[in-house]
């Protein structure tokens, strides 16, 4: 089947101007569903309320199904009114921007820096913050509603390719870099950085939280899958599996299950917990063996992201392809095309998937299906439960393997 059209938001163009350097690697939407953000490529960040983007493509008419998403996305409230209602902002990051991140506040969140009495930020639960990581290997955080700078971070000595902020609300921003190192840093403690994450033998691509903020996934330019214990900050596993640099990777909304992309044309959904692969999609058949891992070129896939549904998993090739796939199924169940796509993620609500591409970003509706009781009581369970406890339960077999994703 083939995906429905949402719309799109075009970067401008102007005669003269070059094409190189106006990449779309990153496109972000704000927690609470108030805002999306892309790189319109060279210097520039664009924000725009999501609400208001939707009522345009449905108001124009030039695109359908925003109809049936418009009406649930919530808008930010706050007791200080205008201040915070949501209008566009177009930031000029001063260098090219690789990654973006939203984060915000949960105030009885504490600083981990335990020795301080002093800050110059306090950053409240009215607040939405937008970090932007750059060619300069700075890390530039700024306030979404006034869209003035905040903080400038300068420590990485490479791009920064990916950042992901703890969805816990603590304000605890990671940032992953070609200079091989992942970076852990405290807004609450004014962007102190806390901690360096070794252990990537060459440029680290993405990096992505568990739903706890127990651990984190980084991947680069290597075989393996990293994760860490991000309350130690130490390694807990390398996942063995991809046969080309892997390139994207995001956890399940349960924190079950981590889907990663690679340049060998292949999304694996791994169990991260025992390290075991229980999910395959291919996007080159035959697929390649591994000694030509690398040379399908026309196949590598650039992104993947987890729906909020926990059932299913969208891929971005090179193929001009986006793919969405049931997390139990071999297949794709929806494809769309996009030519040149880098980067891809679901709306706040799940409704909707958007892509990045050559500065622009183009919209679809995702698959959309009533998730079964079996499946919402295996998400609730899983949240809390590591794989290791839920064998440990006294149940079935047939229902362990149900809770681990294994049927």
């Amino acid at each position: 089947a083939r995906s429905r059209t949402v719309g799109e938001l075009l970067a401008p163009t102007s005669p003269f101007d070059k094409k190189c350097g106006r990449e779309n690697w990153t496109v972000a939407f704000a927690p609470d569903g108030s805002y999306l953000a892309w790189s319109q490529g060279h210097r520039i960040v664009k924000l725009v309320p999501w609400a208001q983007c939707l009522n345009n493509f449905l108001l124009h008419g030039t695109k359908n199904g925003a109809n049936a998403v418009s009406t649930r996305l919530p808008r930010q409230s706050s007791e200080s009114g205008q201040k915070n209602k949501p209008c566009e902002h177009i930031i000029d990051c001063g260098d090219i921007v690789w990654s973006l991140a939203f984060g915000s506040s949960v105030p009885e969140k504490q600083s981990r820096c335990v020795n301080i009495e002093w800050h110059r930020f306090k950053f409240g639960q009215d607040q939405l913050l937008l970090a932007t990581g750059l060619n300069n290997g700075r890390i530039k955080i700024w306030d979404v509603y006034t869209g003035k700078l905040l903080l400038n971070l300068m420590d990485h000595t490479e791009v920064v390719r990916d950042l992901t902020f703890a969805p816990d609300g603590s304000l605890i921003l990671v940032s992953a870099s070609r200079d091989k190192t992942l970076r852990v840093w405290d807004l609450k403690d004014d962007g102190n950085m806390m901690k360096v994450l070794r252990g990537h033998p060459n440029w680290v691509y993405g990096c992505a939280f568990s739903p706890d903020s127990s651990i984190l996934c980084s991947v680069g330019a290597s075989k393996a899958v990293f994760l860490w214990d991000m309350d130690k900050y130490s390694m807990l596993r390398k996942l063995e599996g991809h046969h080309n640099d892997v390139v994207a990777c995001e956890f399940s909304p349960d924190g079950a299950l981590l889907a990663t992309a690679s340049y060998d044309t292949r999304v694996y959904v791994w169990d991260p917990h025992i390290g075991v692969i229980l999910r395959e999609f291919g996007h080159l058949f035959p697929p390649p063996t591994p000694i030509f891992a690398g040379g399908a070129n026309d196949r590598w896939v650039r992104a993947v992201c987890f729906s909020h549904d926990g059932l299913h998993v969208a891929s971005l090739a090179d193929d001009k392809m986006v793919r969405f796939w049931r997390i139990d199924e071999e297949y794709p169940v929806q494809v769309a095309p996009l030519n040149n796509g880098l980067c891809c993620t679901f709306s706040t609500d799940g409704s909707v998937l958007a892509a990045g591409q050559d500065g622009s970003v183009y919209f679809w509706a995702t698959p959309s299906q009533v998730s079964s009781l079996q499946h919402l009581c295996r998400m609730a369970i899983r949240r809390v439960m590591p794989t290791s406890q839920v064998k440990n339960l006294p149940i079935p077999c047939k229902v362990v393997e149900f809770l681990c994703y294994q049927i």
